[in-house]
């Protein structure tokens, strides 16, 4: 009777409670991470639709946020509890695996002029970010007296911050428009003469997270995987294939674009973790992978509206890289007729 149960309490590496509590950090850390790139976005939209007609940026403005209101609160519980289901050990190695890809995109965006991949990476590390939190207090707090306690804490500031990204984003959807010509808004004034900052400042809190995320991870796989004997003449080609497959992954998503090429990536990704924790996890792992699976489909589904927002910035670009060389042929061709 009390065999699945048993069943559920196996699946957490600590106490249930501080196992929700820091899911519940980690889904606030996404909450402000999909605000903040809201927030971004529209601005960059009301300043490229401040010279055309009120009806184009009706048209060009994102949805109204209280129409999905329901639809967040949704997802934001779910990725908390499926980060609280996740343990610790599949969390280490998802955000090693994305700082792996993380460093793969980069060299990538050195040799391309657009620089893409860093601008969808942000779009993709959602639920990374969110086991990089996990991951980091449950390093942080292994073995604490108190643990609940500070987990708690942790929790309603998180919860704070969270809350004040979500106004915030509320805020600018509805009044940016009108506030940042009247201004007499202390927020979209504030928001208007730093919006050049926005991305950059959230880049860097992405990127120290991730830091910090790293170290706590690599003692995790450590102390997990790599302490037992001869663990590394195992690990170390399955490491060098990996690698080989995360260069292959950017490499064919840099051709695709969309949500498909998103999710093809992500299934393959997450499917070569599963078949890594076949070989050396334990049965909680392979079922901590696939809760990944729903984690990672729950962030990036209702990101449509930031995955568009990427693609059509590319298109403007590639459209403004494109046009001078038009109008160079034809001076050389008038150049040339004239002759």
């Amino acid at each position: 009777m009390f065999l699945p149960f048993s069943w559920i309490l196996a699946t957490f590496d600590s106490n249930p409670i501080d196992s929700y509590f820091q899911g519940l950090v980690g889904a606030c850390g996404i909450s402000v991470l999909c605000n903040l790139m809201r927030v971004n976005n529209f601005i960059q939209t009301c300043s490229d639709s401040e010279s055309e007609t009120e009806s184009k940026q009706q048209s060009s403005s994102p949805v109204n946020p209280l129409r999905g209101s329901w639809r967040s609160a949704l997802q934001f519980w779910s990725v908390a509890v499926l980060l609280s289901l996740v343990g610790s050990r599949v969390s280490s190695l998802i955000v090693l695996e994305f700082c792996l890809r993380a460093v793969s995109a980069w060299a990538a965006a050195r040799t391309d002029a657009n620089g893409r991949g860093l601008d969808l990476l942000l779009i993709q590390c959602q639920f990374s970010l969110g086991c990089g939190l996990t991951c980091t207090l449950a390093f942080l707090h292994q073995g604490a007296p108190h643990s609940s306690l500070s987990l708690l804490l942790a929790a309603a500031l998180s919860w704070a911050l969270a809350s004040v990204s979500h106004s915030l984003w509320i805020h600018v959807a509805r009044l940016y428009p009108l506030h940042s010509t009247e201004r007499y808004c202390g927020k979209c004034i504030t928001i208007l003469t730093s919006r050049h900052t926005i991305l950059t400042s959230l880049q860097r809190a992405v990127v120290l997270a991730f830091a910090l995320a790293t170290v706590a991870s690599t003692a995790t796989v450590y102390e997990h995987f790599l302490s037992q004997k001869d663990a590394l003449k195992f690990w170390t080609p399955l490491t060098l294939c990996y690698t080989m497959l995360v260069v292959y992954i950017q490499e064919d998503q840099n051709r695709q674009t969309g949500t498909e090429a998103l999710l093809q990536t992500v299934v393959l990704r997450l499917g070569a973790i599963l078949v890594l924790m076949l070989t050396v996890g334990d049965w909680s792992d392979v079922l901590h992978v696939l809760i990944t699976f729903l984690g990672e489909a729950v962030c990036l589904l209702p990101s449509q509206d930031l995955l568009q927002a990427v693609l059509q910035e590319e298109e403007e670009e590639d459209t403004s890289l494109t046009k001078p060389r038009h109008k160079t042929r034809e001076r050389t061709w008038r150049t040339s007729d004239d002759s």
